[in-house]
């Protein structure tokens, strides 16, 4: 009872955290700016408050010994991520959306003339498949004067010729110079030397759709003669590896929604929101002032939104759902992906616009720069460490952490739950335990290496690019990537054995026992971690990637007989229907779908509730099909983390 006392007055912090979620947070607007900085605010305290005390009683004494060593450098780290959350929240405590903005001045240039648009499709080795949603998208856009083009930076001839079948430009080079940078420079001089010139370019990856009002609602903000630049958010029609591997797409939205639904809103507030490339529009005047895009750096994007700033142009936000894409389907693809960023940025700070050196940047654009800096500086190597420091304890028998439990609790826990609870409350419960580790953690290695590359070399540094398409049909084990979680796995299990058969970490006295029990509560979450980033490793198959769910009645007519049921997943390529059965594998028919008719249709497989079917449509028909999944105004995939369906999805996907 008496020890139970001072844990119960420790958790009284958590508890009143806990209390506030549940009673007072579900009634307050998470748009207004005084409850998100209120809560924020907060949550920095505490951060700091759990700083403070980690560095004036939690240490060994400084010294040249391993101990010391050890647990002050891995309390510098901690210093350090909380540095970086803090900006982040100053960051998050406004918000911005632009959406009555772009209703207010729709059409601002009447009565005058439209202004004129091209949209430019920039592509380097995507496959026909993929390239062709993007342009069958990109026609379908209503605008008074558009274009469209296909940057091929592959000189292939037979993209030439679907680009003439359907009727779309094609501006190829002779060489590669500067990767995607360098192919929509040349097409800005190329099309600057014609008579049809555009005022503005949307810039589109091959594998992103455009919905149909995308440069309609975009076009609006360029009312302001000031703003240079237009970013919309990247959102997906398929699954992101983690979502896929792990079976919890239903439950757990795709790694970058906090950025494009939170973050990017929030700097957009304070003027210093970014440009990432796929889905944005450019003024053209702007980019031909500042020299056209950039090319010092492989995340050229960024690069641009501070060449912009630094001359005067504003880049704003639109957070609309405008256009569609394919996330990397690859675990490798997804690694190589975030590691490009991580260089890019690496590149820019050390090369271009160092945050504290002499250029024309504004105080809250270098504020800007430190904190994504500070973001990859520090957030991954956390990870890593958070994962090898318990291990230096059981098997070296190395302090971290000299603290008591009830001390833990009055400190750590409160300054953690904070944090959850202020997040979760502003980004629609997307920061979920172990879920967001594992992100983390796959690509915390490549990340840690691009940083010490971009930082501390000057290049130039080759880059990959991300791969789309390809067989995703077999289950693939990626043992390269699992392999340093399986060792780390094995070290984590050995040391919560061997110390049962050793006495080299226990003692009779009470902190002792306590630095057992938190470090024995780390191991146990560490665990829990690898065993989820493991599973996140094994690639399940992808089958029918294109399809998208589409709920609607149907009739499949095989003979004379006439099937009806319901549509539950479509694509160009194929259909997954409900109701219909006894039919036989292989029989052939038409499947009537809604808004677009009769489509010849063969039974390819059962399935539990219905048959998947295999589609023979003509370009036409496919064409529709295209438009009715990806252009018409949707918000593909989920924006919210539902904790309860990812604890079920995951037991499932790790007990299969």
């Amino acid at each position: 009872m008496l020890l139970l006392s001072p844990l119960l007055a420790a958790l009284a912090g958590a508890a009143v955290i806990i209390g506030l979620r549940l009673t007072i947070l579900p009634v307050l607007d998470p748009s207004r700016w005084y409850w998100r900085a209120v809560l924020l605010g907060l949550a920095t305290i505490l951060s700091w408050r759990y700083v403070v005390w980690r560095f004036t009683e939690t240490l060994v004494p400084l010294d040249w010994t391993a101990d010391a060593l050890v647990s002050w450098g891995f309390a510098a780290l901690e210093g350090m991520t909380v540095l970086s959350s803090s900006i982040a929240f100053v960051i998050l405590s406004r918000v911005k959306e632009r959406t009555a903005e772009a209703d207010q001045h729709a059409r601002w240039w009447l009565p005058g003339e439209a202004p004129s648009v091209d949209i430019f499709i920039a592509t380097y080795n995507e496959s026909l498949e993929i390239l062709e949603r993007t342009i069958i998208g990109a026609k379908a856009v209503h605008f008074p004067k558009l274009r469209v083009f296909v940057l091929d930076d592959g000189r292939r001839d037979w993209l030439r010729q679907a680009c003439e079948r359907h009727s779309v430009g094609y501006i190829v080079r002779s060489d590669n110079a500067h990767a995607k940078a360098g192919n929509i420079n040349h097409a800005l001089s190329a099309r600057a030397l014609d008579p049809d010139r555009p005022d503005f370019v949307a810039i589109l990856d091959a594998d992103f759709v455009p919905h149909v009002d995308f440069i309609d609602r975009t076009v609006a903000l360029f009312h302001n003669s000031r703003v240079g630049l237009v970013q919309t958010p990247q959102h997906f029609f398929n699954p992101d590896p983690i979502q896929h591997n792990l079976g919890i797409t239903a439950g757990y939205p795709d790694e970058q929604r906090h950025f494009f639904d939170n973050v990017e809103p929030a700097r957009d507030a304070w003027g210093i929101a970014i440009c990432c490339g796929t889905s944005s529009v450019l003024r053209v005047r702007a980019i031909q002032q500042i020299g056209l895009l950039p090319t010092q750096s492989v995340t050229e994007d960024f690069l641009l939104t501070l060449k912009l700033a630094e001359n005067g142009w504003q880049t704003v936000y639109l957070n609309e759902p405008l256009t569609e894409g394919l996330a990397p389907e690859g675990l490798k693809e997804y690694i190589v992906q975030r590691g490009r960023w991580c260089l890019g940025l690496m590149q820019i700070a050390r090369n271009s616009y160092n945050p504290f050196g002499s250029n024309r940047l504004s105080l809250m654009h270098r504020i800007s720069l430190i904190d994504s800096q500070l973001y990859w500086l520090t957030t991954f190597p956390f990870r890593l460490a958070s994962l090898i420091c318990p291990l230096l304890y059981w098997w070296l028998g190395i302090t971290i952490v000299n603290a008591s439990l009830v001390d833990i609790i009055r400190y750590y826990v409160p300054y953690y739950v904070m944090v959850l609870v202020a997040l979760n409350w502003l980004s629609k419960g997307l920061f979920i335990p172990i879920v967001n580790d594992t992100a983390q953690l796959i690509a915390a290695w490549p990340i840690c290496r691009a940083a010490a590359l971009g930082l501390l070399t000057r290049g130039p540094h080759r880059f990959s690019v991300t791969a789309k398409g390809g067989d995703r049909t077999r289950v693939v084990v990626q043992w390269s990537l699992m392999r340093p979680f399986l060792i780390l796995f094995g070290l984590t299990i050995g040391g919560l054995i061997v110390p049962l058969n050793s006495d080299f970490v226990f003692t009779t006295s009470s902190s002792a026992d306590d630095g057992v029990a938190i470090v024995l509560f780390w191991t146990v979450y560490n665990v829990l971690v690898l065993v989820v980033a493991m599973a996140a490793c094994i690639e399940r198959p992808r089958y029918n990637r294109p399809q998208r769910q589409v709920l609607e009645p149907i009739t499949l007519t095989i003979g004379n007989d006439r099937h009806r049921g319901w549509l539950v997943n479509l694509g160009p390529e194929g259909a997954r229907i409900s109701g219909p059965h006894g039919l036989s594998v292989g029989a052939r028919g038409n499947l009537k779908i809604p808004a677009i008719g009769d489509v010849e249709a063969q039974v390819l497989a059962p399935t539990r509730d219905g048959y998947r079917l295999k589609f023979s449509p003509s370009v036409e028909q496919r064409a529709q099909i295209v438009k009715k999944l990806h252009t018409a105004r949707a918000l593909p995939g989920s924006d919210r983390g539902d904790i309860v369906r990812i604890i079920r999805e995951l037991a499932r996907a790790l007990t299969h």
